[in-house]
């Protein structure tokens, strides 16, 4: 739960520090291709890793990494800045919620859609036709496969599910016939 809201504080703050449309894309962009570099060179992660390689060498080897790598300004500062506070590990989650974020500031509601397997073209812009015209905004849709749906789909958007799933329709038959 702790990590779920300090990658809801550092996403924002950085959307907060983004000015247009073109910033965010290198920002998110640079902070990908940050997170392939660590995860992919051995030697740079486990000296990130290391308990015994002092914090300071660890901010000195980041600079040197992203000095050569050509990285914004405003990128450098916020690894260092996660670096410093010991909050790299957080990386990827702010990777994936820095579009909803974005999103959000823009305006435009971002649902997650679920189903068992990919939906066609045209199924996918009738529901996000009708999720614009029921929201009266824009949205950015996320798509994921669950195989745990039989059929259906599961949109989430925050912290509500709709389900139009068989899954949810089983479940919500079971509850009614446990109540009575």
């Amino acid at each position: 739960m702790k990590n779920l809201i300090l990658v809801k504080r550092y996403t924002q703050g950085l959307v907060g520090a983004l000015k247009d449309e073109a910033e965010f894309s290198a920002v998110n962009r640079e902070l990908a291709e940050f997170r392939e570099l660590v995860s992919t060179h051995g030697a740079l992660k486990g000296t990130l890793a290391s308990p015994f390689v002092a914090a300071r060498k660890k901010t000195q080897v980041i600079k040197d990494v992203l000095a050569v790598s050509g990285f914004m300004a405003k990128t450098s500062r916020f690894i260092i800045l996660l670096l410093g506070h010991g909050r790299l590990n957080l990386l990827g989650d702010i990777l994936e919620e820095l579009p909803v974020f974005w999103n959000e500031r823009r305006g435009v509601a971002t649902f997650e859609v679920s189903s068992v397997v990919t939906l066609a073209d045209g199924q996918k812009e009738r529901l996000r036709a009708e999720l614009e015209r029921l929201e009266g905004r824009p949205v950015f849709l996320r798509y994921s496969i669950d195989q745990g749906l039989v059929a259906g789909f599961s949109l989430q958007r925050g912290n509500v599910i709709y389900d139009a799933s068989l899954r949810g329709h089983l479940a919500k038959i079971k509850e009614r016939i446990s109540e009575g």
